[in-house]
């Protein structure tokens, strides 16, 4: 059996971020530097000090998680001396997280990874108006039923799922009025409760396809290397190898669902029993269980959590 490398998503940012890695690791205080230096922008110190308002941007959220969740990696390889496909055979990231597996696994320069999140932020917070989008997490219900909630509140407006997180969660999203109403839907199919989310776009539904847009042009002047394990691929839930490949998925991943609960299962059936996550917060680790009690989950967040899983891996 073996592990899987995985990278976090929208959400798991907060204030200190990364601070004890720089602190403890020069290794870190690089990645941070070189993602600075890439930005022109000085977002190890908004991820140090805050403000909270504008860290949660979305254009400074996606990359400041992908920074921690890089730094953790190198920090693994170059300090603890063991190179990532000693430590995992696959790596796959939630969203924004893909990026981080990507640059964690050498197939996509670090400065690049920093230049293409924060463009991909701004595409989606441009691609809706404020206030015409919404996303909302529904509890308690599986893809399927959620899929025919959707369907159902439409209503010649658009409204998806978004994400099968798996263990009974699914998040929608689309136009306002429509998420709604899907929320409404949902409940006589089973979802125990329907909560609209603190997010500014409706991410992952079609209404992102000016940002898909975006992002494909700016994938195409980017040079992608073969991952150095292969990459979970959030729109296939299966593995991928190919620059050209990667590049096509990571486009059809901002209008797509993010298939996390498939992904999960692929893995364990490729012979992978942990999911480690490295950088910030703890989703991914937490969701494990829920999606397969046979599978162990793991976040390394801090220091000490790095020092202790070397001294297993």
């Amino acid at each position: 059996m073996s592990r899987a490398f995985v990278f976090p998503g929208q959400g798991s940012q907060a204030v200190g971020m990364g601070a004890d890695l720089a602190g403890a690791f020069a290794t870190a205080r690089d990645v941070f530097q070189e993602i600075d230096e890439a930005l022109k922008q000085n977002l190890s110190k908004l991820m140090r000090e805050g403000p909270e308002s504008e860290l949660v941007l979305t254009e400074n959220a996606q990359p400041a998680l992908m920074a921690v969740s890089v730094a953790v990696v190198r920090v693994l390889e170059k300090d603890g001396g063991k190179p990532l496909p000693t430590l995992a055979s696959h790596v796959a990231g939630h969203s924004l997280g893909e990026y981080s597996a990507l640059a964690a696994a050498g197939s996509l320069p670090l400065a690049d990874a920093a230049r293409l999140l924060k463009l991909r932020g701004q595409s989606m917070q441009k691609a809706v108006p404020v206030g015409e989008g919404a996303m909302a997490a529904l509890l308690g219900i599986e893809l399927e039923p959620a899929q025919e909630a959707c369907k159902e509140a439409a209503q010649g407006e658009i409204v998806t799922v978004a994400n099968d997180n798996g263990g009974g969660q699914v998040v929608i999203s689309g136009h306002k009025a429509a998420v709604e109403r899907a929320i409404e839907a949902a409940k006589p199919r089973g979802a125990k409760r329907g909560m609209l989310l603190p997010v500014s776009a409706p991410f992952h539904c079609p209404l992102m396809q000016p940002a898909a847009d975006a992002m494909q042009g700016a994938l195409e002047k980017v040079t992608l290397a073969t991952p150095s394990v292969p990459l979970i691929a959030n729109v296939l839930a299966a593995e991928i190898t190919n620059p050209a490949d990667i590049k096509r998925r990571l486009v059809e991943q901002v209008t797509d669902m993010v298939r996390w609960r498939e992904s999960v299962h692929y893995m364990k059936a490729h012979a992978v029993d942990t999911l480690v996550e490295c950088g910030s917060g703890k989703v991914l680790s937490g969701l494990v269980k829920r999606i397969d009690r046979e599978m162990t989950g793991l976040a390394l967040n801090t220091p000490a959590d790095i020092e202790a899983f070397l001294k297993t891996a």
